[in-house]
């Protein structure tokens, strides 16, 4: 039972949080900006154990589909799909409790976070297939890894909807464009992040067939993240003018351009190792974001 137990976490990257946290953090930023402050402990709480559960039942999905290509790439050989130490429809079964225990927290909130959250699943389903067929695959999971954006706001300010008044209205109505720019240009962030992941395993992505950005983008690809996550950054402060955050924001921008600028002396000589450090940091600069959104909202 104990070595069960072992392969199931080993399956959702227990011991990695850096994937969930890069799901987190955006997240945690747009329910502060749809609540305009503190969204209370109910709304966080929902918010980080529904992401835990999410970003697991979503390694369970991918790991399934990319079983067969996972086998020929180095960092990836000895995942227990892939290896053969867990049956597959094991490990479909295991995300699909995960999805439903996730499901179960949404129910807990409006009708209107409920509509969204299903076509965040659809999304969520699909990335692991583009891989095969997009040229940039990253842009899927970009939309993927920012979809608790629109359910954030969708939580906050769909409050009081009933099942009887859903319908395009207050789907949209709960859903601010301000929510799609955000979403939009966290999109960046993903870009620039998967990336450097994609980095670590060209070698063997481009021997077995596997299209990502960093094959897309060729020689042009350190130059490229670095205008990803400047695009991001400029993007966040551009669509959260309006909030009037103060210095304590203006701090945490400049202190996430400063990790951009490590990131690039990690990557620029493109190493495995540094590639790969440089993707597991990016929950910090994330982090940094939304230290700055909450407590500009607590300060100003």
């Amino acid at each position: 039972m104990r070595a069960r137990l072992a392969l199931y976490l080993d399956l959702i990257r227990f011991n990695r949080p850096a994937g969930w946290l890069l799901l987190l953090w955006p997240s945690l930023s747009a329910l502060w900006v749809a609540a305009d402050g503190w969204p209370g402990w109910y709304l966080v709480c929902v918010f980080v154990l529904g992401t835990v559960l999410m970003r697991s039942a979503g390694c369970c999905i991918n790991d399934v589909a990319d079983r067969e290509f996972d086998r020929h790439v180095k960092r990836t050989a000895q995942r227990p799909v892939t290896s053969g130490a867990l049956p597959v429809r094991e490990a479909l079964w295991v995300g699909a409790v995960l999805a439903l225990a996730a499901f179960c927290l949404v129910l807990t909130l409006n009708p209107v976070v409920v509509v969204w959250s299903v076509l965040g699943l659809v999304v969520t389903l699909l990335y692991p297939y583009a891989k095969r067929y997009v040229s940039m695959p990253q842009a899927v999971l970009g939309i993927a890894f920012s979809f608790g954006i629109p359910m954030a706001f969708a939580a906050v300010r769909g409050e009081g909807v009933s099942w009887s008044q859903i319908g395009l209205d207050t789907l949209t109505a709960a859903v601010p464009v301000q929510a799609w720019v955000l979403l939009g240009f966290n999109l960046f962030w993903v870009l620039a992040y998967d990336t450097e992941y994609a980095m670590v395993d060209r070698d063997d992505d481009l021997r077995i067939g596997m299209k990502t950005s960093a094959i897309t983008l060729g020689r042009f690809d350190v130059s490229a993240i670095m205008v990803f996550y400047f695009t991001y950054l400029l993007g966040w402060a551009f669509a959260l003018g309006s909030a009037h955050l103060g210095w304590l924001w203006s701090v945490a921008l400049v202190l996430a351009t400063w990790q951009a600028l490590w990131h690039h002396k990690l990557i620029k000589d493109r190493t495995r190792d540094g590639c790969f450090k440089a993707f597991r940091l990016n929950h910090w600069l994330g982090a940094t974001v939304f230290a700055g959104v909450a407590l500009g909202y607590l300060t100003r």
